[in-house]
């Protein structure tokens, strides 16, 4: 962070023209205005530190084809059905962000999913064991699976890849084997798990309640955080650029409510989502656990040296990624109100890897948020319902989403390429 000496130097038009020192944008902002935010976004794209502007304008670009194409894209009811579908490949994918950060992968997740559904769909629906429990033995089942691997990985030092590509194959037996030669146990829609993509909140309130909480969340901590800066006497983001933020956030928020209450309510699948990634963007950003994930990511050895226990750090964020693969199960056999042979299987994997990646997160460790989930897994689930529309066959959406995978991986690597050439990385 620079001081505020250093950085009224650095703002100063004519010492700064040409240059691409990092300044942060409150000082810019403060002191420049409008023209702050201009001279910010131009030093960024000139470090090649995109953001998420281009999976923001792509998710735009989507809206705009496909609403051309059919009328029925932006209707209350397609909203809404992206809304619920989008929720378990992205609580997958929040998973898979933890393990992207430290630079690694996860080849499991889709398998431990399977295995998720099959543990509730046999303890609760075979054995009649209280579907409360179920639930929670499949969830601490899936934190066990990631320790596992992440044991493997991190103490054994068996190569990540080569480690959850076993555990793809080996979970993926045993939800075969739990399932039994039928392959396939159907689920009560009216239970714990048939209600996670079943239940809306039918009053209008719940929505624009909802969205009134998170602005008023959002400009209390945005407020009292540059309070704090300011009280520090570090740069702060000032009143007007916090109010406009808010503003743009309110105007996102309540268009989203009132389409969700055009169709049959605020969906409890999205709540849930929601919480999950405000919980974890405040593990990953406000906590020294989430700053220790980013150094890992950044450079193993000098977190070593910095007194980072290394081997704790890799096995838990390998059991958050267990956890949160078997929570994107759940919601899988809820939305087909059954657990079968295909669970988990399919282009699944594939689409929770690239939520993340398209979302922002970096497949070279020590760059991304939590956030980036919904991001990327909105493109996504937005090209499959697009092309549905349109009567566009699967081996074609197939390619597509392909096709978006690797530009927004080119895109990456191009980004670090340049960030190290700007002396940024």
């Amino acid at each position: 962070m620079t001081t505020d000496k250093t950085s009224t130097a650095v703002i100063n038009p004519e010492a700064a023209k040409g240059a691409d020192t990092a300044v942060d944008p409150r000082l810019l902002v403060r002191e420049q205005g409008f023209g702050g935010y201009l001279t910010e976004f131009k030093r960024k794209m000139r470090g090649g530190d995109l953001g998420s502007i281009p999976v923001i304008i792509g998710l735009v670009i989507i809206c705009v084809v496909f609403q051309t194409l059919n009328s029925e894209f932006l209707s209350a009811k397609n909203i809404s059905d992206i809304a619920v579908t989008m929720v378990a490949t992205g609580m997958m994918a929040v998973g898979i962000i933890f393990v992207l950060l430290l630079g690694e992968i996860d080849l499991s997740v889709g398998s431990v999913s399977g295995v998720s559904g099959a543990v509730v769909a046999v303890l609760s629906v075979t054995h009649g064991l209280n579907e409360w429990l179920a639930v929670l033995v499949a969830i601490v089942s899936g934190a066990v699976i990631g320790a596992v691997h992440g044991f493997f990985f991190a103490r054994i030092g068996a190569p990540a890849f080569a480690v959850t590509l076993a555990g793809l194959l080996f979970w993926l037996g045993l939800m075969l084997q739990l399932l039994g030669d039928t392959g396939t146990i159907n689920l009560d829609s009216d239970g714990v798990v048939g209600k996670l993509t079943t239940y809306y909140f039918t009053d209008v309130a719940a929505a624009y309640g909802l969205a009134a909480v998170a602005v008023i969340a959002f400009f209390l901590s945005a407020f009292l955080d540059s309070r704090r800066r300011e009280a520090a006497g570090v740069p702060s983001r000032p009143l007007t650029d916090i109010v406009v933020r808010t503003a743009v956030l309110a105007v996102f928020g309540f268009a989203a409510a009132y389409m969700f209450n055009q169709y049959r309510g605020l969906p409890l699948a999205l709540v849930l989502f929601l919480v999950v990634l405000v919980g974890t963007d405040f593990l990953l950003r406000r906590t020294s656990y989430g700053r220790k994930i980013f150094a890992l990511g950044g450079s193993v050895e000098a977190s070593r040296r910095a007194g980072i226990n290394v081997t704790a750090i890799r096995v838990s964020v390998f059991a958050i990624a267990g956890t949160f693969a078997a929570i994107g199960g759940l919601f899988w056999a809820s939305k087909i109100a059954a657990v079968n042979q295909g669970s988990g299987t399919g282009d699944l994997l594939m689409n929770v890897i690239a939520a993340a990646v398209i979302g922002g997160t970096s497949l070279f460790g020590g760059r991304g948020r939590t956030w980036n989930a919904l991001l990327g897994v909105m493109v996504i689930v937005s090209i499959q319902y697009g092309l549905s529309l349109e009567g566009i066959k699967t081996p074609v959406q197939y390619m597509i989403t392909g096709g978006v995978l690797l530009a927004t991986v080119v895109i990456d690597s191009v980004t670090r390429r340049t960030q190290k050439t700007a002396g940024r990385a």
